[in-house]
């Protein structure tokens, strides 16, 4: 049973994919809580397993190759990875939802929005005959900030913007009012007006409706802006789990203290060489057996390559790191 506080807790996760070479592992035993009305960012490089979480979650990993091996997400007293096919789809749009990463992939390119947002009302409200969908529609669609809401439900993805294909993509999340919405790198490929203006209607949504967002990005600086608590992942583990404050006030991973002394600063002398994680992420196909991040890691010992550290309390934060504490060069 999910704690009161919590509206979604993620329990030792491991989800692996069928490959050529047989199967690899994309998530190792992942643990994390969302708390209710709040943001929780995942941060992390490429191919970490910010978005097979998400996936994991939403059990729409590829088929046949994704598989969920071990572990439960519970979602109001319901493990999600055990649930009846039938029982997920009334879950999903509905009371979990996600935001995809590319709106013109995931929106259909040959049906216009309307039709395409009427559908949602119609599989998760069926209640609702064709005048009162639309007009919840065209109502959603003003809500997220789409001028001329009613014309637009006529046109078809191709003929608007980035920002407007993005916000419709929120109102689909939104449509149903879910408890949870799930945001994989919303404001990817935007300027950053858009963005700022994507993350402020978030923002203001998530406070009107009171719902949890999984808000998935690479950008630490989106992080600072919308996030209660971070978790930060490295090649399919979680590296550490802090609140926000917390976290860029004093980071504790060393992956997590590379990652933000990578970030370029206002105060920092012009031309000056950004600083850099030297090395690169293991291969999924060769994963070593003690810490992912020991063969980049200036604090890196024997004990590091020999057995991998647990995510345990340290300092008010979860990390997995055996010299926490210790000062990189």
């Amino acid at each position: 049973m999910v704690d009161d506080d919590n509206v979604l807790e993620v329990r030792d996760l491991i989800t692996s994919f069928t490959t050529e070479t047989g199967r690899i592992r994309a998530l190792d035993h992942v643990s994390f809580t969302v708390a209710r009305g709040q943001t929780l960012g995942i941060v992390g490089e490429s191919g970490c397993g910010k978005s097979v979480t998400a996936l994991s979650i939403m059990r729409l990993l590829p088929q046949p190759a994704g598989r969920i091996d071990g572990g439960c997400v519970m979602y109001d007293g319901v493990d999600l990875t055990k649930a009846p096919v039938e029982d997920m789809c009334r879950i999903r749009g509905r009371r979990i939802s996600m935001i995809f990463q590319e709106p013109m992939t995931a929106l259909n390119p040959v049906q216009k929005i309307g039709r395409q947002l009427l559908e949602v009302y119609h599989l998760h409200q069926p209640h609702l005959d064709t005048d009162a969908a639309t007009q919840a529609a065209v109502g959603i669609l003003e809500r997220v900030g789409i001028s001329d809401p009613a014309d637009r439900m006529n046109q078809y993805p191709h003929q608007l913007s980035g920002g407007i294909r993005q916000r419709v993509m929120i109102a689909f999340g939104l449509a149903c009012k879910p408890d949870i919405l799930i945001a994989d790198e919303p404001t990817t490929a935007l300027d950053v007006t858009i963005q700022a203006q994507i993350l402020d209607l978030m923002r203001q949504l998530q406070h009107d409706i009171g719902m949890s967002i999984i808000f998935i990005t690479h950008d630490l600086g989106v992080i600072a802006d919308i996030c209660d608590d971070v978790m930060v992942m490295y090649a399919g583990r979680i590296a550490e789990k802090a609140t926000t404050s917390d976290l860029f006030a004093a980071p504790r991973h060393p992956y997590t203290r590379g990652l933000l002394r990578s970030v370029p600063r206002l105060d920092s002398p012009r031309k000056q060489m950004l600083k850099t994680i030297e090395g690169t992420v293991p291969s999924l196909q060769d994963m070593p057996d003690g810490c992912r991040f020991a063969d980049r890691c200036a604090l890196a010992e024997k004990r590091c390559r020999d057995a991998a550290p647990m995510l345990e309390p340290h300092d008010d934060r979860l990390v997995a790191c055996y010299n926490w504490n210790r000062e990189l060069p």
